[in-house]
């Protein structure tokens, strides 16, 4: 960019263009997109970006977006396309008299993003100095380049409470009312991060939202997340976009982490307390004995 540190608001956020990144700040008014309020700033890496584009808006408005390139942001890799337009973190929505100073900034991350492009393995010519815009870099990136949401999260599903320490471990806790009987069986389930490959995340606005944990190894499941202990579901304001969402994509980072380091061995204390709500359901008459004595003996295994 010719200048660092210049400033676009917008209805919502405001972007801050710096030499080798966009920064999106966003308002936490009462009227912002509750998903704004819980992200509150994200920087964007111009090698996260795919393009810009500028487009008319709705009631006199234009919105300037950034795409980001596949695999390059875990919140939209979790939210898999399912955010609706107005929770959408890339779009910037401005009002039309702005047009001109918007055309602006989007020309000036374009030859920025073009002249990246042109320097990659995979560009297929120069820059044209003319016209730099050129194709979209789609191609996926290695490795997450924004971060994911920080810290522990956790929210209330409809049959239980999902709890990620933030860095290897996601329990599930199953709620009296919600909860089917295939997840009272198989009681609270706790995670580690290394055993898992993947999150889907299906949104509370659809009639079957969820969050599910994949497992390494792709061991049979329940198809339907009601019956899964690898799930929890949402419905009837539980497990909302804004709580939801950066969840799936905390884990999902923290996934991709572990892919890259060596497997850590579970902690005497983590074990302890799982087997601990084993005996609880135990006793409770939620599991036989012989389902006690076979889940006790894999969790001791795991020492």
């Amino acid at each position: 960019m010719r200048r660092m540190g210049d400033v676009l608001a917008g209805i919502h956020a405001t972007w801050e263009f710096e030499s080798d990144a966009l920064v999106i700040r966003f308002d936490r008014g009462n009227r912002a997109p509750r998903l704004f309020n819980v992200l509150r700033e994200r920087r964007v890496p111009h090698e996260a970006l795919a393009s810009v584009t500028l487009t008319p808006g709705k009631r006199g408005t234009v919105v300037l977006h950034a795409v980001p390139r596949p695999g390059a942001d875990p919140l939209m890799e979790a939210a898999a396309g399912q955010l609706a337009e107005n929770c959408d973190p890339y779009r910037l929505v401005l009002p039309a008299d702005r047009e001109t100073l918007a055309e602006y900034y989007r020309d000036e991350l374009r030859t920025v993003l073009a002249a990246r492009t042109a320097g990659s393995p995979y560009a297929e010519g120069p820059a044209d100095p003319v016209d730099p815009v050129g194709s979209p870099d789609m191609t996926p990136a290695d490795r997450f380049l924004v971060a994911p949401p920080q810290g522990p999260q956790s929210f209330k599903a409809y049959d239980g409470k999902a709890s990620f320490d933030g860095q290897s471990e996601v329990s599930f806790r199953w709620s009296w009312t919600g909860a089917s009987s295939e997840k009272w069986k198989a009681g609270d389930q706790f995670f580690q991060v290394r055993d898992l490959c993947g999150v889907e995340w299906r949104s509370p606005d659809v009639l079957d939202g969820h969050l599910r944990l994949l497992p390494r190894g792709g061991e049979p499941r329940a198809s339907q997340a009601d019956q899964d202990p690898a799930s929890v579901v949402f419905g009837l304001g539980y497990g909302p976009v804004h709580l939801s969402l950066p969840f799936a994509a905390a884990v999902l980072a923290a996934i991709r982490s572990s892919d890259r380091v060596p497997a850590r061995v579970a902690t005497p204390g983590a074990v302890a307390e799982r087997i601990r709500h084993l005996g609880e359901l135990h006793q409770a008459g939620l599991v036989t004995d012989e389902e006690f004595s076979a889940k006790k003996a894999e969790l001791l295994a795991e020492l």
